[in-house]
């Protein structure tokens, strides 16, 4: 199976989808020359009717994107960062996020919202928070967040063909890293998590950069006798409950680790999830390795401090198993 880059999977989803379904396009900030490399190229292939480059507005730009939606296009909006979609915040949550049901279901809202996510560039506050939590709160909103090259061809193919809204979030981090791609058609279902790595004595769930942190966790905790068991969620929203709540039920031990901040976090709501649905099948109280409430500073030593290291994840998952 081939190797390549997480970059280069996105490209090649938008690209198969926007062959395959005409009425599929992109629009966004300077997505005909590809500031990202995740664009580059499209415009070539596709032409000014299907690349469409854009004002900055992110505001007109989300709002464009539901109202192509809700009149049967299918579109991708680039929207560049995570935090810019603050900008966009109310065509997404009173708009893009409620048309389908004030509408008593007469309409599909078929809407990707992609953007970069997450620290690891050094590009400070405006442009490396982890947003996702906010979006996690809207209703029928999806939220996808993937880690692996497979998966994020994949689970943007199936989001593009899904016919709710959907916010994608690309890991800044993950963006050169490599793996299995196939060249062959496939999808990922939006909702199912996936075992990373198998264990029996403590579950840590995560998702995108986080998982990576995770596994490295578990390697060390495996030198201590500690089998990890780590679940990639891929989708924040529908999140697979089942899933989780199987492994813990197994395990009977629960670490969440996420890169946002504790309060309201996605880490929160796994562990509120677990402590309420499987409290008589824990040995141990569930643990939170969350980042830290603060701005995401631009200095990369202080960035990397502000959100969970490997470190803190094998604290937390021994002290369940001292428990």
């Amino acid at each position: 199976m081939p190797r390549k880059t997480y970059i280069a999977a996105i490209r090649e989803a938008l690209a198969e989808e926007m062959r395959r379904d005409a009425r599929v396009f992109l629009i966004g900030e300077d997505v005909r020359i590809g500031v990202f490399a995740g664009t580059r190229g499209l415009h070539a292939e596709f032409g000014d009717r299907r690349v469409i480059d854009t004002p900055i507005s992110e505001l007109a730009v989300a709002g464009a994107g539901v109202g192509a939606a809700a009149t049967g296009l299918r579109p991708v909006v680039d929207l560049m960062f995570g935090t810019f979609l603050y900008l966009a915040f109310d065509q997404i949550a009173n708009q893009a996020g409620a048309m389908r049901y004030m509408f008593g279901g007469q309409t599909t809202l078929p809407l990707v919202y992609m953007v970069q996510n997450g620290t690891g560039s050094s590009a400070g506050h405006h442009h490396s928070q982890s947003v996702h939590p906010f979006f996690m709160n809207m209703p029928l909103i999806k939220v996808v967040m993937p880690s692996t090259p497979y998966d994020v061809k994949g689970l943007l193919k199936a989001a593009i063909r899904d016919d709710n809204p959907v916010v994608f979030l690309n890991h800044l981090a993950l963006g050169g890293q490599r793996g299995e791609v196939p060249d062959e058609e496939y999808l990922v279902p939006l909702g199912e998590a996936a075992i990373r790595r198998p264990g029996s004595d403590v579950t840590i769930c995560a998702a995108g950069l986080m998982v990576h942190h995770a596994l490295k966790a578990a390697q060390l905790l495996a030198a201590e006798g500690v089998e990890a068991e780590v679940i990639d969620l891929r989708t924040l929203k529908p999140w697979d409950e089942a899933a989780v709540l199987a492994s813990v039920r197994k395990t009977r031990r629960f670490v969440a680790v996420d890169e946002s901040a504790p309060v309201c976090g996605a880490a929160s709501e796994w562990a509120a999830t677990v402590a309420e649905q499987a409290f008589a099948d824990l040995k141990a109280p569930v643990r939170r390795v969350s980042g830290k409430p603060v701005p995401i500073p631009f200095s990369p030593v202080l960035e990397k401090a502000a959100i969970p290291s490997v470190a803190e994840i094998v604290v937390a998952a021994r002290h369940c198993c001292t428990q």
